[in-house]
């Protein structure tokens, strides 16, 4: 039996964590001819996140966690999940639920399929201002026109990963990380399936201008050479 880990950064995420959990365990239900791990990160919550995995931990073994010493960012707290995730592949999806799990047996049958990158792509972006998308769009024109290595417009990281692209993430240990340029950097056959992105369940964005900017700056001098 093939194994699956899900792997959840989260940061004070109290509210979302029993709605996601409920969605996820509704949708790997359907899948039982696969051993599944939930892989949580929690990045220094303040919140009732760390209590919240305690419990779920304590009625389901599936449920497995990272309790991080602080908030260090969801590019670490990925690497964290990377480094104890055990499963034959690893699908990573945010606590918010606005990465929805349905599309988690859509993703599974392109693996099995032989790809090993299966990416989700929006479509759309519900709640987001014209402003936000047209920098994203700029951003990411600027990006490519900086480096030869395709980039993946769009997406962000909720995405399945096989085996063999998890080992390859975790052999880049630098602290500065930007991750969705190392999806494209270590290659692997990829495919995308395009999806409507939602607005969060519960709880408040932990993104604002200013991490956004550092995001982009970090894209930029990690990603290129340029």
């Amino acid at each position: 039996m093939k194994k699956v880990s899900l792997l959840i950064p989260a940061y004070n995420e109290q509210e979302s964590l029993p709605l996601l959990y409920q969605k996820i365990v509704e949708v790997t239900d359907t899948l039982p001819q696969y051993e599944w791990e939930f892989m949580f990160v929690n990045d220094g919550s303040k919140d009732k996140t760390l209590e919240r995995l305690q419990y779920l931990r304590a009625n389901d073994n599936r449920v497995n966690y990272v309790d991080l010493s602080r908030n260090f960012g969801k590019e670490i707290a990925m690497l964290a999940g990377f480094d104890f995730a055990t499963g034959d592949c690893l699908i990573i999806i945010d606590a918010d639920l606005q990465d929805p799990p349905e599309l988690i047996p859509d993703m599974i049958k392109y693996w099995e399929e032989g790809y090993e990158d299966v990416y989700a792509k929006r479509k759309t972006r519900e709640g987001e201002s014209f402003m936000k998308k047209f920098t994203s769009k700029l951003y990411y024109a600027i990006l490519q026109r900086m480096t030869s290595i395709p980039i993946q417009r769009d997406t962000g990281d909720f995405r399945l990963l096989d085996r063999i692209c998890v080992n390859a993430l975790c052999q880049m240990r630098e602290t500065q990380r930007y991750t969705k340029g190392m999806y494209s950097w270590i290659g692997f056959r990829k495919k995308d399936i395009e999806f409507d992105q939602g607005s969060r369940v519960a709880g408040t964005t932990k993104w604002n201008f200013f991490k956004l900017l550092g995001l982009a700056i970090e894209g930029i001098t990690s990603h290129t050479t340029m």
